[in-house]
């Protein structure tokens, strides 16, 4: 096997691994804690003189989406740098 397909193949694997961990955040923070909002309530009524599923479901996954933009940007730069397919000279 040439060495460039292997390369080849360990980044699309890498990246798609990334991919999906990146997805499954995003499911989780967009449509599960929104699912769960009104247990959320019960447990902590009262966060920042909002209900906490609200705040939950209005502002956390907001912040969860925007760190893991970050992350992912950081960690398909690393692997795109561990196989060789980087963008700088």
């Amino acid at each position: 096997m040439n060495t460039d397909t292997s390369r080849r193949e360990e980044h699309w694997q890498r990246t798609r691994k990334l991919m999906f961990i990146t997805l499954t955040i995003w499911f989780i923070f967009s449509f599960v804690v929104h699912w769960f909002a009104a247990p959320l309530n019960a447990m902590a009524p009262d966060f920042f003189g909002w209900p906490f599923g609200f705040y939950m479901a209005a502002q956390g996954s907001e912040i969860i989406f925007v760190v893991t933009l970050f992350w992912f940007v950081r960690a398909q730069h690393a692997i795109d740098k561990d196989c060789g397919f980087t963008e700088e000279d």
